[in-house]
């Protein structure tokens, strides 16, 4: 029973950790590029790594657009696995917007300064 139960742990350790990196994969997939102010980029495939990932622009107005609340049956997913709806992509959004407001409030961090931090 000691073998069988190091391996069962082992086998248990490693399934979580893959899943923790995919998972953290995913969450990361939103992408935001300051010089394309107006638009995000979201993975349509599952993707493998973040070197082979494949986005596509979406207007950054599809961002977390249903914010936090269930997304409707019919709804034609912009990102895969609805990354776009996440609570991350919603904190996402949130920051981005923070930075356009403090840059035109003529704030002192403005989106360069923080992106150079």
């Amino acid at each position: 029973m000691g073998i069988t139960y190091t391996c069962s742990v082992i086998a248990l350790l490693a399934v979580l950790l893959v899943t923790t990196e995919a998972g953290d994969m995913m969450r990361k997939s939103i992408v935001f590029d300051k010089n394309t102010p107006d638009v995000f980029y979201c993975p349509q495939q599952k993707p493998t790594g973040f070197e082979k990932m494949l986005v596509t622009a979406k207007p950054l107005s599809r961002l977390c657009q249903f914010e936090g609340k269930p997304i409707p049956p019919d709804y034609k997913s912009d990102c895969y696995n609805d990354v776009d709806e996440t609570e991350y992509a919603c904190k996402e959004k949130y920051r981005i917007m923070k930075r356009f407001r403090n840059k035109a409030e003529g704030d002192e961090n403005t989106m360069d300064d923080l992106v150079e931090k």
